[in-house]
């Protein structure tokens, strides 16, 4: 009797995923993510191993990155003499552990195709965290990441055509992401630690999770996470640190880097004397600090909202999962009741009471079509002694995920240049972003389609560079518009 019954809840399951309705959820509510993530991590699998195996390798920094690491293997501790074909070591010290074990795992970088399956693994790892934080926060719909994701030409080939080292810092910060989620503030410091570690544009997130911090800890525990931070910043930089400390310092940390303008994407309109001039630079500095004293307000509101919330969870959650435990077991022995019930009717009931009880069901039927409210109230009554309680919390993650890929869209906006592997630093937070605006949904598709235009256009012309800075512009208008209005309406409501 059980295995029927399991039969056949199993087959109503497989039934209703061929309903429309269900195929419609799955393709337009975020709820339904989960699975559509699962399908996009297969799908995604396969198309890497097949750019992997049929479109060719193009070598831009894997070698240099492999001669860097072979002075540091040879013994080498100074920043200043570790050296490639691109010129001087610019990653911090956990780039060099990191690319040191591929050198090893690689042959000495000479196995090509094992570097390439590794950042499938890479890439993988990432879509991974990515599509947790998306499933967690039920913002966008399936659809969305579906075609944005497995379209993009650029992605594929940074993360295994061309074995950049920001694939991994942006992995790293994603992990970060998941665990501040969570509430594990030690583990997600570390993993911000290590993502900064490997390259330094996972500072960009610094303005907005130092008011995290802030906000969610208080200012003691603030320092606390912050000096682990640093912490793990020293250790791994100890051994360049001990012998030519200025050497690392400026080596991987080179804050007034000027970047060759050959490889722009964001700056191609400029002349080379004005792209490398430093008054430039300083403008791009100040109108990064005037954005970020534009919105680090809106973000602290939303931080607060955020602590505030997760303070109610806690308090609250408690109470739910002992309702729940209840309700299970009343459950559990109510079906235990109807079941020795039944073995006694079975062994007592003779043929006419078996009539009567058929014929009294089939008055409550009729009653119940009759009966409208009265029936539904009845009903309801029945289900709440089944009823599941629950409430998704979840989605308070909006409230700690925007404000982060804001800041961090910000200062990919003010960058000096963008290079064409720096679009991992925000390609995946973009459909979140455009989902946070109240553009249409042609719209935002509109300008997740030319950003991928300008993005793939090399080298880049001068009019690929001012359309790139019109839909990052477009983008920032537009959440700045939404959280401002939405600000005013909580404001209004709590006056």
């Amino acid at each position: 009797m059980g295995n029927r019954n399991k039969f056949e809840e199993f087959y109503h399951r497989l039934k209703k995923m061929f309903t429309w309705s269900y195929l419609k959820a799955l393709i337009v509510n975020p709820g339904q993510l989960p699975i559509v993530a699962f399908l996009i991590i297969i799908s995604e699998l396969i198309i890497n191993i097949i750019v992997v195996e049929r479109v060719p390798y193009t070598e831009i920094d894997w070698k240099a990155y492999m001669q860097e690491c072979e002075g540091f293997l040879n013994g080498t501790l100074d920043y200043s003499k570790l050296h490639g074909d691109t010129g001087p070591l610019v990653y911090p010290a956990g780039f060099v552990y990191l690319y040191s074990i591929f050198y090893f795992l690689t042959n000495q970088g000479g196995n090509i195709k094992l570097a390439q399956y590794i950042f499938i693994g890479i890439y993988l790892l990432q879509l991974y965290f990515v599509l947790r934080i998306y499933i967690k926060t039920k913002k966008v719909p399936p659809y969305v990441l579906v075609i944005t994701i497995l379209t993009s030409y650029r992605i594929h080939s940074i993360h295994v055509l061309r074995l950049f080292n920001d694939p991994i810092a942006v992995l790293l910060l994603y992990v970060s992401l998941n665990f501040f989620m969570d509430s594990k503030w030690y583990l997600g410091s570390i993993f911000y630690s290590l993502g900064v570690s490997v390259k330094m544009n996972i500072l960009l997130y610094a303005p907005a999770l130092f008011f995290f911090y802030l906000v969610n800890l208080g200012l003691k525990d603030m320092v606390v996470q912050l000096l682990v931070c640093a912490l793990i910043q020293l250790i791994l930089g100890l051994p360049f640190l001990i012998g030519e400390p200025y050497a690392y310092l400026k080596g991987s940390f080179d804050l007034g880097r000027v970047f060759n303008h050959t490889w722009t994407v964001n700056y191609r309109f400029l002349n080379i004397e004005t792209f490398e001039s430093k008054c430039f630079h300083l403008t791009l500095l100040g109108i990064h600090i005037l954005l970020l004293f534009i919105f680090i307000p809106m973000c602290i509101k939303y931080f607060k909202s955020y602590c505030r919330l997760k303070y109610v969870q806690r308090q609250v959650q408690p109470q739910i999962d002992v309702k729940n435990r209840d309700n299970k077991l009343k459950s559990k022995l109510r079906k235990d009741s109807k079941k020795k019930s039944v073995m006694k009717q079975d062994e007592k009931l003779s043929k006419e009471q078996e009539d009567f009880l058929n014929s009294f069901e089939n008055l409550l039927k009729k009653s119940s079509q009759k009966g409208g409210k009265q029936a539904h109230k009845k009903s309801l009554e029945i289900d709440n002694e089944e009823t599941h309680y629950s409430i998704n919390f979840d989605i308070l993650s909006q409230l700690f995920i925007l404000p982060m890929f804001i800041v961090n869209f910000i200062g990919v906006v003010c960058a000096r240049s963008l290079h064409y592997q720096f679009y991992t630093w925000y390609f995946h937070s973009l459909p979140y972003l455009l989902w946070s605006t109240n553009f249409s949904t042609i719209m935002r598709f509109l300008i997740l389609a030319l950003i991928e235009l300008c993005w793939n256009t090399y080298p880049s012309t001068n009019l690929t560079s001012a359309l790139l800075h019109v839909c990052h512009i477009t983008v920032i208008y537009g959440v700045y518009k939404k959280l401002s209005n939405e600000l005013n309406i909580v404001s209004k409501l709590n006056a």
